[in-house]
This record gives structure tokens, C-alpha cells and sequence, in this order.
């Protein structure tokens, strides 16, 4: 019998209302664990080259791994994967919560979605047993609407993932969403289910997952309690979200502020996570079975700002590009605009960016009144961006549906060098840790398949001189053991971005926690997160042939890129990175310049075995053992 996983792949045809059940042998499982990894072995086989993003010929993947559902911090954890609208290549999203457990408990260790029903329907897996049905009652509801009705009409304990009115509204950053406030987010994957007619996956179910080595997992389970207060990075985790640093970035100029035109913001102690613990928290909130509980949930009842505690409370990202981005130093503005998004399923990065963006080219004249539907959209304004923000999820006005698009867009339709306050890769806009300052960031962010994201590597500080043996001694286990000077981009720096890229992408396939699984400042290190597979599972895996799967990870999807003919040439940041910060913080005059990225992209390739235009080799496919995926390299 299989241990961890269940051994049940779904495969739903919308457009023949068709419903499969595919038994993958062991070696399936072990070779990619399951997440983008096991999405990518269906979307490449099933998918043609050329595919319409919100076209039925999209293949959408939801994914667990092989340890979700065990009970131990940081393995529920969910993977959507399609050809995203966005950047026209590979679309990656992960989210927590308890969706991932309960769909594994409902029998099931992912979903492959394909074709288009003639109506809207939603899909509901109960104690393993899997069925289409109607939703068009579900049709322009709120999150927590849909929660609610689909609570009473399949069971109260069910967990249910839907795209909400953004992406009925045709918004291209809509996210998928499960409990009303945990987002697959950043790639569109809301707008490509939205584009299906399916409007929500309900799961229930009640089968425990079977465990190889329940004396191992449970040894390692009561390690994370007494470690968290020893770890600083755990325990502000803990206490403060990932609000916690706000502070600390604002600190070492590394805050985007006003669009990313500096490092500092003077109204960063009033959107911080120690002020929001000290007014508006409400509780900590946790995903199934984790113990660092670093959710937050806010509630506010007074002021013009009120605000549901159902729909969480503001991460980290979202405070900068609500708050620092927008120069918004109101707490409860940037706490409502989170519930917003939330509301209507859409990225709180990419809208509060995209906010930013636009609030740049009206002050610098790019746009007028005329473009904004009469709103001054000035930086500082919390009132304006919470306007905008509502025209934007709801469809509303020339701003509204212009700004949906995302600011790449939106600053072709405006040009008048628009272009100049970008800060999108490949489309999507960029999160809230600045590449001028964490230089191999800035690498992760031009040549990371799905754009700027800060979840695909280890960030600069964590190999740089004075970083403590703590740390150090975590990264030796992978093979890093040389920091690096501050604000550097050597050959050496190049390798920790990658071989720490390649460690997240296995994260990403076994669908485990960054914030608890990790190679430095986590809960767990490497050597932990073998144990606890090996635990769940019964197998012998090494931390290098864990590796391998986070290498087949990122070849798989180089090759998706490179067949919709996203290369080298999708591998570009925006102007503004190459344009010194301004202000007077620590990070005041830093900019990138395009020999290091040109170099360290040079450099990056061959350390991937990848040619010069960063496409796999048909040997290097072979190596990492997913030759098949050859065939569908470009000729």
C-alpha cells in the first residue's frame, strides 16, 4: 500500500462533463512528489503549443505532495499550475490553508482539468467520490457568500477553492482563493478556472493519511514547539505574521516605496506587524496541523475602515503594496483593501502594484484626470486607492477595466512613457523585496519562469558575510558554504541563487511550507525535511535525490516557456531597476546595472546546463531524468 499519498489522480474533461481516475505507480510519485512538478508531466503531455491561456486547450493542475494530510507543521499545501494569461508561459501559484489536507482526505492527490463546460459548474469530491454540479446560484457572490452556500448544500466541513466576481469581471491577476483568504494568487490561475465555467472544487473526506514511520514523524513533530522561541526568525514569524518585517526592510532601505522609487517609508511603524498586534489583531490563524500559526486575522468595527475578521488579516506583501507602494500609511485602509481582495479572489501584489503604478503616472503627468475617470490618484491617498480598487475587482469605469489588465498592459494602452514606472517581469509586478539591495534576487526575478517572485530562492542576506553559523551550517548541508560580501553578485552568490532556487522548487513539488521547511532560517532544515518524507512515506530519499526533483521542477517548465517562445528574451527586469533609489535611506543612489544581471544570467544557464538563450539540453533533460520532455522543446 502507499504510505502518504493516495495514489488517485482526478482528470475532469469540462467539456464532456467526463470524470477519470488514474492510478500512478510508485515511481511516479517518488520521481516528482507531486505539486508543479507532477502538474508540469500532464500540462506539457496534454497541452499544444500556441494554446489560448483562457482557452478550453488549457490544461489547469491542482496539486499535493506526497506528506500533505501527515500531522506535522508545514505540509498542507496546494499547487496550481496552467499556461498563464499573464506572461503567455508557465503560470505557478501555492497556497496553504486546509484545502490541501481535506482534498487528500477526500481521496485524491491532485486534479488535472481540462476542456470547458457549457455551463457554470463546480466540482465536488466527497469521501472519494467525485461529481459535477450546477453553480450558475454561485454566480456573482463574494467568497464568503459562496463559502456559506456551499457549506450548507455539500457539508459544513468541506473546503472549497473558487475563482470569485474579478475573475467574472475579466480581472487578469484574479486568483483562486480557499477559506475566503488563502490565495493561489500572482499568475491568473482564477482568471484560467473562470475561463473553464467552473466555479469552485468542494472537497470533504475523512481518510486519514497512512503513515510508513509514525515513531519518526511524531519524534520530529515535537521538535518545532520547542525550537520556534529559540529561532528569532520563527518566533517573530510567529507573533507578528509575516508583518514582522516591515520594520526590519524599512531599516535596511529595502521597503519599496512610492512605486519603488525608494527604499524607506516614513509611514512604516503605522501599517508594521507590531502595531497590528497591538491594535486590530484579532487572533493567529494556522494552516491544518502547523503549530507557527502565523496568519493573521484583523477585525475592525469603529472608524470609516471596518473590517470582516473572515477574510484574514494583511500578509506582509500585501501592507507594501497597499501601504509602503502606495504611500498609504493607514493601517485599516490597507486591512480593508486586503479584505477587498479577498472578497472578489484577486492578488493583493499585483493590484496594490498595479494601484502604485498608475498613482506614478499621474503625478509625473503620464495620465490625466481625463484617464482616471476624474479621481487624483496621488500617492498618500487612501481614499483614491481604495476607489480605484473598487473599480478595478468590480469591472467599473476605464480605470477600473484598464488597471484589471495589469500595469504592463496598462502602460501600453497609455504610453507616453508609461513604461518607465514599471516593475513587472514577464507581466507580473514585482513583490515587495528590493532586487537593488538582495542582487541575486534581482537574477531570480529576470529568469524565474513564472516573473518576479520572492518565494523561488533564499534572499541575499542569508549569504553574506556575518550571517552566524546557524545558518552557514544549514546552507553546508546543500553544498553553500562561502558567504559573500553585501550587495554583491559574484560567481559564488550566482550558485547560492540557483542551487537555493532549485531547493525551493522542490519545496514546491512536495508541497511543503518555505516558512517551515528550508535551507537556513526555517523551522526545519534539510536534513529534517528528509527525515519527515522518508517518515510519511517509508522511502529512502537523500537530500540530493530531493534535489533532482527541484531541478526537474525548473527544466519542465524552461521547456514550457521555450516551446510558447518565452527564452532569453523573457528574462529582462524593468527600467526602474536600473534607475538609483531615491531618498536618503541606506539603499539611496543603489541600482542594478545590466552587466552584473547580463553576466550573472550568462553565468546562471550554464550552471543549469542550459544554452545561451536558457533553454534546456536535450542532455540535460536526460540527467535530470525527464528526457521524455525533450520532444516538446522548440526545433
Amino acid at each position: 500500500m502507499p504510505y502518504g499519498y493516495n495514489g488517485k489522480v482526478l482528470h475532469v474533461d469540462l467539456t464532456t462533463s467526463t470524470l477519470t481516475v488514474e492510478e500512478p505507480n510508485e515511481a511516479f510519485y517518488r520521481k516528482y512528489l507531486g505539486g508543479s512538478a507532477m502538474g508540469m508531466h500532464y500540462i506539457l503531455r496534454d497541452m499544444p503549443s500556441g494554446a489560448d491561456p483562457l482557452g478550453p486547450e488549457n490544461v489547469l493542475t491542482l496539486f499535493t505532495g506526497v506528506t500533505t494530510g501527515a500531522a506535522i507543521s508545514g505540509q498542507s499545501r496546494l499547487n496550481a499550475n496552467a499556461k498563464s494569461p499573464i506572461s503567455g508561459g508557465i503560470g505557478d501559484s501555492q497556497s496553504g490553508g486546509f484545502f490541501p489536507a481535506e482534498l487528500k482526505f477526500a481521496g485524491f492527490d491532485g486534479i488535472v482539468i481540462k476542456g470547458k463546460s457549457p455551463k457554470p459548474v463546480y466540482l465536488a469530491i466527497v469521501e472519494g467520490k467525485p461529481e459535477l454540479r450546477d453553480a450558475s446560484h454561485l454566480m456573482g457572490k463574494l467568497t464568503g457568500e459562496v463559502d456559506d452556500i456551499l457549506h450548507k448544500e455539500v457539508d459544513p466541513k468541506a473546503e472549497i477553492l473558487q475563482h470569485g466576481i474579478g475573475a467574472e469581471n475579466g480581472v487578469l491577476y484574479s486568483s483562486l482563493v480557499s477559506m475566503s483568504n488563502r490565495h493561489n494568487g500572482r499568475t491568473g490561475m482564477g482568471l484560467v478556472m473562470a475561463s473553464k465555467n467552473l466555479k469552485a472544487v468542494v472537497v470533504r473526506g475523512t481518510k486519514k493519511v497512512a503513515l510508513a514511520d509514525q515513531k519518526s514523524l511524531t519524534a520530529l513533530n515535537r521538535i518545532g514547539p520547542k525550537a520556534i522561541p529559540e529561532n528569532g526568525d520563527m518566533d517573530g514569524l510567529a507573533k507578528f505574521g509575516t508583518a514582522v518585517v516591515v520594520m526590519f526592510n524599512n531599516t535596511i532601505g529595502t521597503l519599496p516605496t512610492r512605486n519603488y522609487n525608494e527604499g524607506q517609508f516614513e509611514g512604516c511603524e503605522p501599517i508594521s506587524g507590531e502595531k497590528m498586534a497591538e491594535t486590530v489583531l484579532k487572533e493567529r490563524d494556522t494552516c491544518y496541523a502547523c503549530v507557527v500559526k502565523c496568519k493573521r486575522v484583523v477585525e475592525i468595527n469603529e472608524g470609516p475602515y471596518k473590517v470582516d475578521p473572515r477574510y484574514g488579516g494583511p500578509e506582509y506583501e500585501t501592507l507594501g503594496t497597499f501601504g509602503s507602494y502606495c504611500g498609504v500609511d493607514d493601517l485599516a485602509a490597507v486591512s480593508l483593501a486586503n479584505q477587498i481582495c479577498n472578497e472578489y479572489a484577486v492578488d493583493t501584489i499585483a493590484c496594490g502594484a498595479t494601484i502604485a503604478f498608475a498613482m506614478e503616472c499621474y503625478e509625473k503627468g503620464i495620465i490625466t484626470k481625463e484617464q482616471t475617470d476624474g479621481i487624483e490618484l496621488k500617492f498618500g491617498d487612501a481614499e483614491a486607492m481604495l476607489q480605484v480598487l473598487n473599480m478595478i475587482v468590480k469591472g467599473e469605469g476605464e480605470l477600473g477595466k484598464t488597471l484589471g489588465m495589469g500595469s504592463e498592459r496598462a502602460a501600453k494602452k497609455w504610453g507616453n512613457g508609461a513604461d518607465e514606472c514599471l516593475i513587472t517581469v514577464k507581466g507580473a509586478e514585482a513583490p515587495a523585496h528590493m532586487p537593488h539591495a538582495k542582487r541575486s534576487l534581482g537574477l531570480i526575478y529576470a529568469v524565474n519562469p513564472f516573473g518576479a517572485d520572492h518565494q523561488s530562492s533564499e534572499h541575499d542576506p542569508y549569504y553574506e558575510e556575518g550571517i552566524g553559523d546557524f545558518n552557514l551550517d544549514r546552507l553546508k548541508q546543500i553544498g553553500l558554504g562561502s558567504p559573500q560580501p553585501a550587495y554583491s553578485l559574484t560567481e559564488e552568490k550566482v550558485r547560492f541563487a540557483y542551487e537555493t532556487e532549485v531547493f525551493y522548487s522542490m519545496l514546491d513539488s512536495a508541497e511543503l511550507c518555505q516558512f517551515v521547511y528550508g535551507p537556513t532560517w526555517t523551522l526545519y532544515d534539510g536534513k529534517d525535511t528528509v527525515q519527515m518524507i522518508n517518515s510519511v512515506t517509508g522511502w529512502d530519499l537523500t537530500i540530493e535525490e530531493l534535489m533532482e526533483v527541484g531541478r526537474r521542477r525548473l527544466n519542465l517548465f524552461r521547456v514550457f516557456n521555450a516551446r510558447e517562445g518565452l527564452m532569453r528574451n523573457a528574462d529582462k527586469l524593468p527600467k526602474k531597476f536600473f534607475k538609483q533609489l531615491q531618498g536618503t535611506g541606506p539603499t539611496a543612489g543603489f541600482a542594478l546595472t545590466h552587466e552584473e544581471i547580463d553576466n550573472a544570467i550568462d553565468t546562471y544557464y550554464k550552471m543549469a546546463g542550459w544554452t545561451n538563450d536558457g533553454v534546456p539540453t536535450r542532455e540535460t533533460l536526460k540527467k535530470h531524468d525527464v528526457e521524455w520532455a525533450a520532444e516538446y522543446l522548440p526545433a
